[in-house]
């Protein structure tokens, strides 16, 4: 007997051996098979969706949970275009805070709305002996007050009490970690969020770093999430790669450096495991720190590289080296140079051609770059949606010729690379419908279009989202298409994306999602 039967519906499988069903059976959280194999076999429960529209689960290839509660929960100047009002909330949020002294953060903040950075003397009229930490909405600065200038550590590089990239990281090194419930409630709070736009696996960009960690005991909050029952989607860890350190291990093992115990991609279950490791090679484009081969437009300066080039290839080597699969972050084209050049040598020293390496952001990519990627066998994983919210921005920054290199989809899908879809949430919208708009369309909210020929056609960009997700996450054995035998995470959609116009496919409601044959909400039966 099946566990549930979901009948009258248009079943959009991702799969080219039956691309359509119109009945799916479920037995112990499996799909067991579509349509005529199923409709005669009894089942516990029989479900009419009443011809909605069903996908597999939305697999979020990049997101960061813990980041995404937490900014749920934090007083945000977002919205707000004057330096006064911006005051104004930082006023009202400090006191709120009881304890003098104490640590007040602030979300929301990008300078691009005010039309400069704020300043940490700016900050000191309204901070009250507080320490203040407003962090950029990229996650790639902050901006700070006197009362934290004051105590880091001395040559600490600051614009006026702007910190970027390894400076920030300092900042957030003097307050202390979140505890273990902080962090599951809040990777809670974001998985539910996540699910309710269809989402029913994602990778979580970073644990236990520096720039983007929150604890140096990270995994055990997700651990404790999944025990409390707050983790209601798959989620898959990247491991930020400065928690690697040097290990006395056989020389024949080839492992420099490593995790304790030897801890590697592939660790874990289907609902929590151990994924790439997260190695950062330069900033972001809304802080201007992203790492270019020419500077940006009316600009004196190209971004920036996280550390010495060399020490950047040598990390990516020593990774490769040590077993895992690499999630490198790289959004200017110097820093996917930087990336590309070490994935290359780490091949060579050991041939790896199953690692399914990656390039996360891969925002600016040159002509010559592609066909790189496509020898090396490097998927790109994209955020569609920073076109769609910042694409104005970016497009002007870059400049007539650069602009339509952005965060492409066409050019790496006619090389034969992997293109994937992502959120990057919380950095901007994670709705996987409307980055799916985005990547067909290429237009940002202005109605500017964004090298347009980079645009792809809607079943390509399902794929992103599904398949090529499963498969940059090496869970295509179970997830990523409605094949029997995988796993039954689906997303049932009030429309068929596929058949309404363009325009409307990011309005397409999420009616309900369901993991492992449950729907979002509901206990085993």
């Amino acid at each position: 007997m099946l566990c549930t039967r979901l009948t009258n519906a248009r079943f959009l499988t991702m799969d080219p051996d039956h691309p359509v069903a119109h009945d799916l059976g479920i037995w112990r959280g499996r799909i067991v098979g579509l349509d005529e194999a199923v409709t005669s076999l009894p089942a516990h429960e029989v479900i009419d969706l009443q011809g909605a529209t069903v996908l597999p689960g939305f697999i979020d290839a990049h997101v960061h949970l813990a980041w995404t509660g937490f900014k749920e929960k934090t007083p945000s100047i977002a919205g707000r275009t004057g330096i006064d009002e911006v005051l104004a909330v930082v006023e009202e949020a400090v006191a709120r805070k009881g304890s003098p002294g104490a640590w007040v953060s602030i979300a929301g903040y990008d300078q691009r709305a005010l039309g400069r950075h704020l300043t940490a003397a700016e900050l000191d009229t309204v901070s009250h002996g507080h320490k203040v930490f407003m962090l950029h909405d990229s996650g790639h600065g902050c901006v700070v007050n006197t009362a934290v200038l004051d105590l880091l550590p001395a040559g600490t590089p600051h614009d006026s009490g702007f910190l970027a990239e390894g400076a920030m990281g300092a900042a957030r090194a003097l307050r202390l970690p979140y505890s273990q419930d902080e962090l599951a409630q809040a990777i809670g709070r974001a998985a539910r969020t996540c699910l309710a736009e269809g989402v029913t696996a994602c990778a979580e960009a970073g644990i236990g770093g520096t720039l983007f960690g929150h604890s140096p005991v990270e995994l055990g909050a997700y651990q404790l999430a999944s025990e409390k029952g707050l983790l209601p989607l798959r989620v898959q860890l990247m491991v930020s790669a400065d928690r690697l350190r040097p290990v006395a291990a056989h020389e024949a093992d080839g492992i420099p450096r490593a995790l304790d115990l030897g801890l590697r991609t592939g660790f874990g279950g289907d609902r929590l495991s151990v994924g790439a490791l997260k190695i950062y090679t330069d900033g972001g484009m809304m802080a201007r720190t992203a790492a270019l081969g020419s500077p940006y437009e009316g600009l004196d300066h190209s971004g920036q590289l996280q550390d010495d080039p060399d020490v950047l290839a040598d990390t990516i080597v020593d990774g490769h080296l040590a077993g895992w699969q690499l999630a490198v972050h790289a959004i200017g084209d110097r820093a996917a140079d930087v990336a590309l050049d070490a994935l290359e040598r780490a091949q060579r020293l050991r041939p790896r051609p199953g690692a399914r390496h990656r390039v996360e952001h891969a925002g600016l990519i040159r002509p010559d770059q592609l066909p790189r990627f496509a020898r090396l066998g490097v998927s790109a994983v994209v955020q569609p949606n920073f076109l769609r919210y910042f694409g104005d921005d970016y497009a002007a920054i870059m400049g007539e010729e650069r602009a339509p290199w952005l965060y492409r989809g066409r050019a790496f899908l006619d090389h034969g690379i992997t293109l994937v879809g992502s959120s990057d949430r919380p950095v901007t919208d994670g709705s996987p419908l409307r980055a799916v708009q985005f990547m067909v369309e290429r237009a940002s909210e202005s109605g500017r279009l964004i090298g347009p020929d980079e645009g792809i056609t809607v079943d390509e960009a399902l794929r992103a989202y599904t398949v090529a997700g499963a498969f940059a996450c090496h869970w295509e054995d179970s997830l990523g298409s409605l094949t029997p035998g995988k796993l039954a995470d689906l997303v049932v959609l009030g429309d068929d994306p596929r058949r309404v116009d363009m325009s409307r496919i990011g309005d397409i409601e999420v009616v309900t999602t369901y993991v492992d044959g449950r729907e979002s909400g509901k206990s085993a039966s």
